[in-house]
């Protein structure tokens, strides 16, 4: 039986590699740091089936040099250790890739240090997690980060002509290339996920002497009845998160504990889960209700400390008291709408009463001037300008429509009166 589509079609050299152009293309960064011949070590981040594993055997082959593999799911300190030995014999040409590097712990992290530092390894490591928040410092600042970006249609329609072709041949049959857009929909930017897809489906339709046609309603018929099963590495593991997060924005706590029980069932990382709580618990409830973010945090911490099995308990009171909440994402909005209007404004500059007045010539000129301290007045309140002339009145927070944050409205009413058109 042949193996798997995906590693079939895995390309064996730079110039077969599709995608990351901005990393890989001509005159990119790490082109030319391969072309040298002379790589830091690095670590590639993206999400899965963009190219990450591959790159770096394409490196080690590129360079002729040694390469040694560990998984962060099943490599210890030890592991780390006998490769180091090994790899010192090459005098540190040698490179070390490391998988869901994400899911070293720190003691495995700091095994590595020595041998990154020193040049005795070369390090490639890859994650689908941010390596600011997984890769202890003092080894991140010892590597260069590579971001990897989900595959563009352009890349994905080459990747997919190249699959039919291999499998019209395999089988004996002619694919019809019909329609794109389901199969392409479905990989979410993920050529694994892509040939995967393309090779269920062929298989499915596939008959003696018959010709398989692709288009989008017969791919959506097979895929959604067939790969139904989430795969934390990657098949279904954005699709989950996705219906678990928005099951709790939709305030349904028996459909977000659902599929949090599909991804404990998995095995999913309890960190993933709980970062994502912590992000919702500001995006989507604010200050509706501030303690969600509180209990967010506690949560992450709590999951940090305990780890399986109990932390599925924590994660189920946050998720459950998350869905409950009243939700506003009016904070959220009001960041993205000051940051929009940062870029139409550009630098505008700041009031003279609000700039610091350090020096005499500061003050001189007017620096600090008619600035009124807050708690001098009635209510802990003066009524002055704190923006930019060119936006005076703009208004960027709109509180939602719940008790909390209509609190805040009667407050700023209040305060600023007709100043912010409330």
């Amino acid at each position: 039986m042949p193996s798997p589509l995906a590693e079939q079609l895995r390309p064996q050299k730079l110039s077969d590699y599709i995608g990351q152009e901005h990393l890989v293309g001509d005159g990119a960064i790490l082109s030319q740091s391969i072309a040298s011949g002379n790589i830091p070590s690095m670590i590639l981040w993206g999400p899965p089936g963009v190219g990450k594993t591959t790159l770096a055997h394409i490196i080690s082959q590129t360079l002729n040099r040694e390469f040694y593999t560990l998984s962060a799911v099943s490599s210890g300190v030890k592991d780390v250790r006998n490769v180091i030995s090994q790899a010192a014999m090459f005098g540190g040409s040698a490179i070390l890739f490391i998988d869901e590097i994400h899911r070293f712990s720190k003691s495995q992290q700091d095994s590595l240090l020595n041998a990154v530092e020193k040049g005795t390894i070369t390090l490639i490591g890859a994650t689908t997690e941010n390596p600011s928040f997984e890769v202890i410092s003092p080894l991140l600042s010892r590597c260069q980060v590579y971001i990897l970006k989900s595959l563009e249609a352009e890349a994905l329609t080459k990747l997919l002509k190249k699959g039919i072709k291999v499998l019209a041949t395999q089988h004996d049959i002619k694919i019809k290339l019909k329609e794109s857009e389901a199969l392409l929909a479905i990989s979410g930017g993920d050529a694994r996920k892509l040939y995967n897809a393309l090779e269920l489906f062929v298989y499915q339709k596939k008959t003696k002497n018959s010709n398989v046609v692709i288009e989008n309603d017969s791919v959506k018929k097979i895929i959604q009845e067939n790969l139904a099963i989430y795969d934390k590495k990657g098949e279904m593991h954005y699709d989950v998160i996705s219906a678990f997060i928005k099951s709790i924005r939709g305030s349904d706590p028996n459909a977000a504990v659902y599929w949090l029980a599909r991804m404990v069932e998995a095995g999913e990382d309890p960190k993933f889960i709980a970062r994502r709580l912590l992000i919702l618990a500001s995006e989507d409830i604010g200050n509706a209700n501030p303690n969600a973010l509180l209990l967010a945090n506690s949560c992450f911490d709590a999951i940090s400390k305990i780890g399986w099995p109990e932390g599925r308990i924590i994660l189920s009171q946050t998720t459950v008291y998350l869905a409950n909440s009243p939700k506003s994402n009016s904070t959220y909005l009001a960041i993205k709408d000051a940051q929009q209007l940062v870029k139409q404004t550009g630098d505008l500059p700041v009031p003279l009463a609000l700039r610091n007045a350090p020096t005499k010539l500061m003050k001189d000129i007017g620096y600090g001037k008619d600035y009124q301290y807050a708690h001098q007045h009635e209510g802990n309140f003066a009524n002055m300008e704190f923006l930019p002339d060119a936006i005076k009145g703009k208004a960027l927070y709109v509180p939602g429509d719940n008790l909390r944050e209509q609190d805040d409205l009667k407050r700023i009413k209040s305060r600023w009166k007709g100043k912010y058109n409330y």
